[in-house]
């Protein structure tokens, strides 16, 4: 699954919109916007937050690149 499908999904399984789940990881909604449409990718602090923040959820979040 393609990164920005993958974070969609997770999004999508916590019930949040783009800008709910920018707030949660301390990100902009802009943010989030351009990583579901495929536009840019995460940095790495970003993605370890993503994956801290699935882990606590208990959301399986695969970060394997595209």
């Amino acid at each position: 699954m393609k990164f920005s499908e993958e974070i969609k999904a997770v999004r999508k399984a916590c019930l949040l919109s783009q800008e709910e789940f920018a707030k949660e990881l301390g990100v902009s909604f802009a943010t989030v916007n351009r990583w579901e449409t495929g536009k840019t990718q995460p940095t790495y602090k970003a993605l370890r937050t993503i994956k801290e923040y699935c882990e606590k959820k208990k959301i399986s979040f695969d970060i394997e690149s595209e």
